[in-house]
């Protein structure tokens, strides 16, 4: 038997909705699986996230980093070294994301034929 749910105030719920709008986000959740593998520079991170933007892998290290999923480690050099890696909150994240990518490759031929029957039908407006 589960425990009731509770009702939450709208606040709450605006809050919870701001945490799954940044991990759901689809380039945070790339972000989040390719530094599972380990710490990454900044072009490395790039090229292993097909289709990234340069202000897009900005914005959203920049946002990962501010809710505490990443951290950003700069190396005094020249040119200056920079490093990504999860925090602890990150990696918490790396199994669900993982298991979402999983599910959506294994479901992405279930998906495909479910859109084209919608796509197909003419009651659909």
């Amino acid at each position: 038997m589960t425990a009731p749910v509770q009702d939450h105030p709208a606040s709450e719920c605006v809050r919870v909705s701001e945490v799954l709008a940044r991990v759901g986000d689809k380039w945070s959740i790339q972000v989040i699986a390719t530094l599972g593998e380990g710490p990454r520079r900044f072009n490395e991170l790039k090229r292993a996230i097909d289709g990234i933007s340069q202000r897009m892998l900005t914005l959203t290290l920049r946002g990962l980093e501010r809710d505490g999923m990443i951290t950003r480690e700069v190396t005094p050099s020249i040119p200056p070294r920079v490093d990504y890696t999860l925090t602890s909150l990150g990696l918490s994240l790396l199994e669900p994301v993982r298991a979402l990518g999983e599910w959506a490759i294994a479901n992405r031929a279930t998906v495909d034929m479910a859109r084209s029957r919608y796509d197909s039908r003419d009651d659909r407006f």
